[in-house]
């Protein structure tokens, strides 16, 4: 097995003190770089890069070199679950994905199948391991799938959306088949992310992305379990939880079997750490806007939450980098991070 020669999230993952806090953004390796543009420009499209492996190996690690994060994330997309399943998706230029079929009745559920993901998922594999020989252990690899939920929320609304609420309605009015298809998601998934780290990645993520839009009792009926059953299966790397909007289930959140939770940037330091608890790692939580604003004023927003989550912290943003970003203010966020001592903590 390689040795890594910078292993700093994994050692904060497994409660050691480090020297510094590491650092890495969710959709690092993407729009905000010119070289990935660059790649992209090549291409039919978004899908033809994910499933392309040599090329999703490629900008997975620009990233690294270029903005000097403490991981990289495979490049890859977490609807390429539901199209293992047995529902493709379209990547429409400015509008999102797009599903030309959707799970409405049982007998759309028929039709979906739990993936095997060295047959289905194989480009994505194949993309891991060929980033780690190229990362040449530098840094972790950080593989991911998206939340039972969230699967959910795209498989039967067929799109973006800013209420979901076809997708909620299928909760409510089909709860047996809501369940059903939830556990055929939660199973795919684990075979999935017990794939990715077999493949090589060193830890993995979890993305809720559309948690904050359900009630918290839905919450805790229609997600919960099924990430519950997630980080209890697959226990070969660490996990990290991000469910974005979920302030109100931050104590569940806190009970799961993994090693972290991911904060968006509405959820304080402090009162997520009492909620959370001592044990857990956190995530976060820097707003993206943060990174429009001057250097000085990057630099002193970024101290300001180092200093509040104090240790047992991974530094990241409180959501995905956005398109526009200049890749000069990202890289004064990140040394800011890189030059912060924990002793200031």
């Amino acid at each position: 097995m390689q040795t890594l020669k910078n292993d700093l999230i994994l050692r904060v993952l497994r409660g050691e003190i480090t020297e510094r806090k590491p650092v890495w953004l969710m959709r690092q390796a993407g729009r905000i770089l010119p070289e990935y543009r660059a790649v992209r420009e090549k291409l039919s499209g978004f899908i033809e890069l994910a499933t392309t492996p040599e090329l999703a190996a490629e900008v997975t690690i620009q990233p690294v070199d270029l903005l000097g994060v403490d991981a990289a994330i495979i490049f890859s997309d977490i609807l390429v679950v539901p199209e293992a399943m047995g529902l493709p998706y379209e990547m429409v230029e400015q509008r999102g994905p797009r599903f030309p079929k959707i799970v409405t009745n049982s007998q759309d559920l028929a039709q979906v199948r739990v993936a095997n993901p060295e047959e289905d998922l194989a480009y994505v594999l194949e993309a891991i391991r060929l980033t780690k020989q190229g990362l040449q252990g530098r840094v972790p690899l950080i593989g991911f799938a998206g939340a039972p939920w969230t699967i959910f929320a795209y498989m039967t609304e067929g799109q973006g959306s800013k209420t979901f609420s076809k997708a909620k309605a299928v909760l409510y009015n089909q709860p047996e088949l809501a369940h059903e298809l939830l556990q055929r998601i939660t199973d795919s998934t684990i075979a999935y992310l017990k794939a990715q780290i077999k493949a090589g990645a060193d830890l993995v993520q979890l993305f809720d992305s559309w948690a904050g839009i359900l009630s918290p009792e839905a919450y805790r009926t229609f997600a919960l379990p099924y990430i519950r059953q997630i980080a209890e299966a697959v226990q070969e790397a660490p996990m990290i939880v991000f469910a974005k909007g979920a302030f109100f289930a931050r104590v569940e959140l806190g009970q799961l079997p993994c090693a972290a939770i991911g904060l968006d940037w509405t959820m304080d330091a402090h009162e997520s750490r009492l909620l959370i608890g001592p044990e857990k790692v956190l995530q976060g939580n820097l707003d993206p806007c943060v990174l429009y604003g001057d250097y000085a004023f990057i630099r002193k927003r970024t101290r300001e939450m180092l200093q509040k989550f104090g240790p047992k912290h991974i530094v990241n943003l409180g959501h995905g980098l956005y398109p526009d970003i200049d890749p000069d203010k990202v890289r004064c966020f990140i040394d800011t991070v890189k030059e912060y001592q924990l002793q200031e903590a």
